[in-house]
């Protein structure tokens, strides 16, 4: 049953799809028509002018919601729940799962039950000068809060700061309304949209935080970079994080007692680098930062070297008494933050800012800095930037317009200068999970995901890889998530790990997550075991097509603390594709949300199944004529299962355990040539009187194994069937086969094989050269 009228109030209701989703609707709500059947925009009127509203949208109850809110001012984290009075403030998604009706004597069946579910999607944007988002109430009313963040910027109406939309599959509803609200809106571009994204995301990388923090030095960066190239695996991207700058601290004075966060309130004076990057070679050789990037690459074939720098400029922005600075007309500001952020967590670094201040920049003088800065750098043979602290600046929009009009002027002029002074959009955005920041970004393509990966913090490693999932949901129809670096070396970190490998769970989860792989391992200290499941020998990676994310069946389930949830994370490669399941229960809990008394942070097991159905969009590598038959291959077990679409595989796990599944369809074809997986029955001169099943796996031994699998078609001839891969990479490349095949060619000469009959697995080992293959399986 599908209705597909717009969104409407009708008698204090609103519904969608004829069906009530809040009751007693205030009459000052209004529902405008958006550019689809399905979807529409919500306002409201009031009696007063203020610069901040709150607007009610009536009681949400009897709805399972995944919502995704800012528990701090920078990153995004999910909820679950099933009333309005579970919804925290500074939600910028809210996704409600509905269910046709059935007439009470029908016996449905879950699979009924999943076919008549549709989803509402509602996404508080912008609207002007204006940004929306939610919070409920204690007696679960849903609120809409506008804000300008300029007392002096006010309006007494809204006409689009909610957008609704409902549809059958809620990853094609967040692709179809990113892609309504981007043409309506005009202030931000769709991924797909996008024309350059950046191509470091293909290489393995290392970052200088975890490894020195801001004692990085080029000495360090050199030592770190030759203990990769000894063991073998080689980053071919750099991010020099924090710490490079030339910077001055004013409050805290020598022999006084530290102060907490005061390092926050630090400033930058100039744009070049400080002394430690200058004479840094141990013989005095490389004299700026120039030479010394030269040097490096040259060394260490590194093609990519990124340089970290905050919006602002640093923490604390610019130094306003600096002789550099003084032409970009900086004043001093007191950031001011929403009562949302306030209402959440208060973090040290508003604490500290919000008492000494921050330099900006005038923002008519912006674009001059980001010029000034990046053609420097790019001068100095850097080829991209990462720039942080982003969501600041949505605390000082006093006397600027708001926030939304500050944010704006800053991510304009950010995104010309990247367009400017560096090839290939090398730009990655962090700290900016507000909504002014997503819904502005024209030309940025990659952002960080989540909250800092933290190798030290024993009970953040669970929430890490739930949040990233889940904050792609949203992110990435906009930007390619970046889930950030992490540390490749399992430490006992307490009791609660010590038969745990924390840098596995997350070298799996960066596998599948379609995002860059990059590490933040000290000198001398990597788990190069781990890293060559995720590296090839040529320093590239195996990344999925898409932004990595929770399968359907675990959207409105909490996997980190109900206890009894697994989280399954699904993606596609070019001709497969990979479910990955993590027990993230019993590790840690999640900010801002009590832990129930029946719920144990203790290691437990959890069981769960594992479906091909589970990865979206499977047609779309199976082509035409797929039966709906999958090669199931388990990363960690080596178990290779034949299974129906709908078939399923039974997974248990203890905390921080993982397992990763390839999913390669079998396919149905009568065509003499075809470029997909081929299922034959070949009968000439009667040599077979089966059917052929064939289904590439690819390389057995990464964790991503169909990331290896380019391309494939059947040839068929009279005396023989000949299936032809193109493959990537080295090691033991696997397939799916029902029989034996006569011969296997690699590069055009007899290579030798495994072949097991009783589970089908075909095995190959590739040598030689990273690159592609031609594979072929003589029949």
């Amino acid at each position: 049953m599908t209705i597909t009228a717009s969104p409407c109030i009708k008698d204090s209701c609103l519904l969608v799809r004829g069906k009530v989703v809040f009751t007693e609707v205030p009459q000052n709500v209004v529902v405008s028509p958006a550019s689809s059947d399905s979807s529409a925009f919500i306002g409201a009127t009031s009696t007063t002018q203020s610069s901040r509203h709150v607007f009610s949208l009536g009681f949400l109850e009897k709805y399972k919601f995944l919502c995704l809110f800012r528990f701090k001012i920078w990153w995004m984290i999910p909820r679950v729940g099933k009333s309005g009075s579970e919804i925290p403030m500074e939600t910028q998604m809210l996704l409600l799962e509905a269910r046709e009706e059935f007439a009470l004597h029908d016996e449905v069946s879950s699979d009924a039950a999943a076919e008549n579910t549709f989803y509402i999607l509602l996404l508080p944007v912008l609207e002007g000068q204006f940004r929306t988002s939610f919070q409920g109430t204690p007696e679960n009313e849903l609120q809409f809060c506008i804000e300008s963040g300029d007392a002096s910027v006010q309006t007494l109406q809204v006409h689009e700061a909610v957008f609704v939309n409902s549809g059958d599959n809620p990853f094609e509803l967040f692709k179809d309304s990113i892609k309504i609200l981007e043409k309506h809106k005009g202030t931000f571009s769709h991924l797909e949209n996008k024309k350059v994204i950046p191509a470091h995301l293909d290489w393995f990388g290392w970052c200088t935080w975890d490894a020195f923090y801001r004692e990085v030095n080029p000495q360090g960066i050199k030592e770190g970079l030759q203990s990769f190239l000894e063991g073998g695996c080689s980053p071919k991207f750099l991010i020099v994080d924090d710490g490079w700058q030339q910077t001055i601290n004013e409050f805290q004075k020598e022999g006084e007692p530290p102060i907490e966060g005061i390092e926050f309130a630090t400033r930058l004076v100039d744009i070049k680098e400080n002394s430690k990057f200058k004479c840094s070679g141990s013989d005095n050789k490389c004299t700026d930062l120039h030479e010394f990037i030269d040097d490096i690459k040259e060394k260490y074939g590194l093609k990519y070297v990124y340089m970290w720098h905050a919006l602002a400029g640093y923490w604390g922005g610019v130094l306003t008494s600096s002789e550099v600075m003084k032409k970009y007309h900086p004043k001093l500001a007191y950031p001011i933050e929403s009562p949302g952020n306030v209402g959440n967590f208060r973090d040290i670094v508003m604490v500290i800012l919000e008492k000494y201040g921050v330099g900006i920049i005038d923002p008519e003088k912006i674009s001059y800095f980001y010029n000034d800065l990046h053609s420097y750098l790019a001068r100095s043979g850097v080829d991209g930037v990462k720039v942080d602290v982003q969501n600041l600046l949505e605390t000082l929009g006093s006397g600027h317009g708001g926030r939304v009009s500050l944010t704006t002027q800053y991510q304009q002029a950010l995104e010309q200068s990247i367009a400017r002074n560096f090839k290939d959009n090398n730009l990655i955005c962090s700290m900016s999970h507000n909504s002014d920041s997503i819904y502005s970004s024209k030309m940025s393509a990659v952002a960080r995901a989540s909250e800092d990966f933290m190798p030290r913090e024993p009970t953040f490693q669970t929430l890490h890889i739930a949040s990233v999932s889940f904050n792609s949901l949203l992110l990435g129809e906009i930007v390619v998530p970046d889930w950030d670096m992490f540390q490749n070396l399992n430490i006992v970190l307490s009791s609660l790990q010590s038969k745990h490998e924390t840098a596995e769970f997350h070298a799996a989860a960066r596998a599948l997550g379609g995002c860059a792989v990059y590490v933040s391992d000290k000198p001398g200290v990597h788990d190069f075991k781990i890293l060559k499941k995720l590296v090839l020998s040529d320093g590239s990676i195996l990344r999925a097509r898409y932004a990595g994310r929770p399968t359907r069946d675990c959207l409105f389930k909490d996997p980190v603390m109900d206890g009894k949830s697994l989280l399954k994370i699904w993606n596609l490669n070019k001709l497969s594709g990979v479910i990955g399941v993590f027990n993230c229960q019993g590790a840690g809990s999640w900010p801002l949300k009590e832990i129930a008394e029946h719920i144990s942070p203790t290691p437990s097991t959890i069981s769960g199944h594992v479906r091909p159905i589970d990865v979206e969009f499977l047609e779309e590598v199976a082509g035409e004529n797929w039966h709906g038959e999958c090669a199931v291959y388990a990363f960690y077990s080596g178990i290779l299962s034949k299974l129906s679409k709908k078939g399923n595989l039974e997974v248990s796990l203890v905390t921080l355990q993982c397992e990763i599944y390839t999913v390669s369809p079998i396919k149905v074809s009568k065509s003499t040539i075809v470029t997909c997986h081929i299922a034959w029955k070949w009968t000439s001169n009667g040599e077979f009187g089966q059917n052929l099943l064939f289904a590439p796996i690819g390389l057995l031994d990464m964790y991503n194994s169909g990331g290896a699998v380019d391309t494939m078609n059947c040839i068929i001839k009279l005396s023989e069937c000949i299936i032809k891969i193109k493959g990537k990479g080295c090691g033991r490349f696997g397939a799916y086969s029902n029989t034996k095949p006569k011969r296997c060619m690699l590069d055009m000469k007899e290579e030798e094989f495994t072949y097991n009959a009783e589970d089908g697995l075909l095995t190959v080992k590739l040598h030689g050269e990273c690159k592609l293959r031609d594979i072929e399986f003589v029949y």
